[in-house]
């Protein structure tokens, strides 16, 4: 194939060296805010919510930003953030707990930021074919089919069995500070099922002491065949892995994490604390070109969203089979074969302020560490809203939309309104518990979980 990067290139510096040529490239540095660095290298992990990075690079928004983007598939989410914590790469599609986790020093410490939350919901947990069948006995029906949402109750008696035989209920989710662990965790609890507490002081980093089902690590790819194999009788993941299980027919979608927390951010941007002092307005760059591509992923109710799949199937992506994809992608979700539903906001990339960073939601995944023990003792209120406002970025974010408005690529009623936005969601009510979550109140929040650590707590 004939390669045009060149010539892309060349186009680029004769418009840097003959500034006075108005005609080619002048959106680009219209604000005299010259990208610091322009060939720049992002990661992600092959899941569907990595699809701002895809389309910002296919639809040519990085170019439009003066930005020559490589886009490179990581091995691992530990691989990808370490790679960007040494400079290999320049960015990457995060968990939203990665930036937060390596802040405050949960594995690997260094300082990372985000200024863009890449989508809302996304996730599912799936278990296999046996325990789906002795599930079903303890779900309600209506016209032969399951009631939804599938509550963890309906799989007590499943675990209770295992633990009377003497085995262990092994389960998978995709890293420690996922959003997929912390799903997986809220939705057992919220059923009586405990998945078990950390302790870094102790050199305790299994997440299985007092556990009743044991979650582990298994990387998003690998989910279905290492269920099938036996080894995890259910999982936690992003798609496209949790419809991969129905059309291999080995195993169940039971709930998704928009019936867990409705809305609930997913991914996010990341980049190192340094990278983002050192290339501010590249910085701003590349977010505005990811909001261009969330927007074009929303907009016309979806309509979008056939042409996305296609692209994301493409090996160099995804690199699954288009009609996965598809089947959460384009606003239905399929549980038990055959039994499709219409969820609509499976996967939001813009709408709901999805990819505004609030500070809101960096403080439920701190409370959701310290529910678990991954931070060890108790932290005050300001604790939170302090690593907050650390890590999400919402004014690198907020300079990025006003340039869009001014080239008039977006509308302020696109976004919130950053004159009077105090980075905090009212709050919000749509969990599968019905516990409120209000950010602005994190040890008052943890006090209402009868499962987890809270107060002065400590394992």
């Amino acid at each position: 194939m004939f390669d045009t990067k060149w010539l892309r290139k060349l186009k680029h510096g004769i418009c840097v060296a003959v500034s006075s040529v108005t005609l080619i490239s002048t959106s680009v540095y219209a604000q005299g805010d010259w990208p610091e660095k322009e060939e720049l290298k992002f990661g992600f992990i092959k899941l569907t919510d990595m699809a701002p990075l895809a389309i910002a690079y296919e639809k040519g928004y990085f170019e439009d930003e003066g930005l020559y983007v490589t886009l490179e598939a990581q091995a691992n989410w530990k691989v990808l953030l370490d790679r960007v914590i040494d400079g290999q790469l320049d960015g990457a599609h995060m968990l939203a707990g990665q930036p937060l986790g390596a802040t405050i020093g949960f594995g690997t410490q260094s300082h990372i930021v985000t200024a863009f939350s890449m989508d809302l919901n996304g996730n599912g947990i799936t278990v296999s074919n046996d325990i789906w069948k002795e599930m079903k006995k303890n779900i309600p029906h209506e016209n032969g089919k399951p009631v939804h949402p599938i509550k963890a109750d309906a799989l007590k008696p499943v675990v209770e069995s295992y633990r009377e035989a003497g085995k262990p209920f092994n389960m998978g989710m995709v890293f420690p500070v996922s959003t997929h662990n912390y799903e997986l965790r809220y939705w057992l609890a919220a059923g009586n099922i405990h998945p078990g507490f950390y302790a870094p002081h102790k050199g305790d980093i299994s997440g299985q002491i007092d556990a009743e089902a044991l979650l582990s690590v298994t990387p998003p790819p690998q989910m279905p065949a290492t269920m099938e194999a036996g080894t995890i009788y259910g999982y936690c993941v992003g798609e496209p892995w949790n419809q991969q299980a129905v059309f291999k027919g080995i195993g169940v979608p039971v709930i998704t994490d928009y019936e867990i927390w409705k809305d609930n951010p997913e991914k996010v941007f990341g980049v190192s604390k340094g990278w983002a002092d050192k290339y501010p307005n590249t910085h701003k760059r590349v977010v505005k070109a990811m909001i261009r591509a969330a927007m074009w992923l929303d907009e016309n109710n979806n309509a979008n969203r056939p042409e996305a799949v296609k692209i994301l199937a493409k090996p160099q992506y995804v690199g699954a089979d288009a009609k996965v994809i598809a089947n959460s992608m384009t606003g239905t979700f399929e549980y038990e074969k055959g039994d499709k539903r219409e969820v609509p906001d499976f996967n939001v990339f813009f709408r709901y302020h999805a990819t505004y960073p609030y500070y809101s939601d960096a403080i439920w995944y701190l409370t959701q560490m310290r529910r678990w023990g991954q931070i060890s003792e108790q932290k005050p209120d300001n604790w939170y809203f302090e690593t907050a406002k650390k890590v999400y970025r919402p004014d690198i974010y907020a300079a990025a939309a006003k340039d869009l408005i001014k080239e008039g690529k977006a509308k302020a009623s696109d976004f919130p309104d950053f004159a009077t936005e105090d980075g905090f969601r009212n709050p919000q009510t749509h969990f599968i518990d019905n516990i409120t979550y209000d950010g602005k109140q994190p040890n008052e929040y943890l006090k209402k979980f009868a499962i987890g650590l809270k107060g002065q707590d400590k394992i």
